[in-house]
């Protein structure tokens, strides 16, 4: 039908079953779905030059893209980060970017608690050793307590703040680094806001919650693991390029640091070599602590709702190119 909305879902692989709520949400104004599996920036260009919306979990939506869609009104990611998009281009050509904040805020934040603990009760080493027909008695295990400990929170947004929480049940005093957020609001969750280097000195233990972007890429590396105490923890639950991923592999080879729990990497799937597979203190997850059906079924739905919202001339929730609004003509939704 002429003058219905095009909305391209662009991925390298893309299960058509697991679209059922974008589906819902996007008959509700009249919208096409295509879905559109790209392997290419060639390919993504000829997928999207005629789309209204584009819709993406890793999908790049490269300045050559989002150029080459003169239609295009809005891309939405499934997920928190946006470093799949040029945010810069977008807001150049009047494209809103759309993420979706706090649609596995308790997943994450659960997740990241689950590897802290799992690291420094060391439960997956017993659990192997216990299953292979050990049994270890108390003279061997080195155990720390866990409680009125220090932890460091890098990223004190929504889910920072959610992790917080968690802390205070386990009577952990909290600090925090993060330039957006105020000392206010870090007050409300209990968090002290300090400078990296003191955060890093002070921790037992160290979780990120920081978004991954040009400030933020290898946020972590060999200066920072060597400021950690050598009996403290690392976990991450963002992103994997937050991480120089050879400098955390020194740190743990060295023993600058004690172990960590890590959910993301910077090649993913994970190379079956990597150092850190083969080593008793590091505990490792595939990239699924924003993950549950239930995480799943608001992520979907959201895209769909944030997408009609865009594509119906209304505001959406969240979007991440504040620059953009004096480019774009749309009305404040419900």
């Amino acid at each position: 039908m002429e003058g219905r909305p095009r909305v391209v879902r662009v991925d390298k692989k893309i299960e058509a079953e697991a679209i059922k709520e974008e589906r819902e949400e996007l008959d509700k104004i009249n919208a096409e779905l295509v879905l559109a599996e790209c392997q290419t920036e060639e390919e993504t260009i000829e997928a999207t030059r005629d789309a209204d919306a584009v819709v993406t979990f890793f999908g790049q939506m490269t300045r050559r893209v989002i150029e080459s869609s003169p239609k295009l009104k809005v891309i939405v990611r499934y997920g928190i980060g946006y470093d799949t998009v040029d945010v810069d281009a977008a807001t150049d050509n009047g494209v809103l970017v759309v993420n979706l904040p706090g649609f596995c805020l308790d997943e994450v934040a659960d997740h990241a608690f689950g590897l802290l603990l799992a690291c420094v009760r060391k439960i997956v080493y017993y659990n192997n050793q216990v299953k292979s027909g050990y049994w270890p008695g108390y003279g061997e295990m080195f155990l720390h307590s866990f409680a009125d400990q220090t932890l460091g929170i890098i990223g004190c947004g929504t889910i920072g703040q959610a992790v917080a929480r968690r802390a205070t049940g386990f009577n952990l005093k909290i600090l925090g680094t993060d330039p957006y957020v105020s000392d206010s609001v870090a007050r409300e969750h209990g968090i002290k806001l300090v400078s990296m280097p003191e955060l890093l000195k002070e921790s037992d233990f160290v979780s990120v919650h920081s978004l991954l972007g040009k400030e933020t890429f290898h946020l972590m590396g060999e200066k920072e693991f060597r400021q950690m105490k050598p009996t403290a923890y690392f976990v991450n639950t963002s992103r994997g390029p937050v991480v120089d991923e050879a400098a955390l592999i020194k740190a743990l080879q060295e023993k600058w640091i004690a172990g960590a729990g890590i959910d993301v990497f910077e090649q993913e799937p994970v190379d079956p070599d990597n150092p850190l597979l083969k080593m008793d203190n590091v505990v490792v997850t595939p990239h699924n602590a924003g993950w549950s059906i239930a995480a799943g079924e608001r992520q979907r739905r959201r895209v769909g709702q944030e997408t009609a919202r865009v594509l119906s001339g209304k505001w959406p929730k969240h979007w991440v190119n504040k620059d953009v609004k004096p480019k774009v003509a749309l009305v404040k939704g419900d």
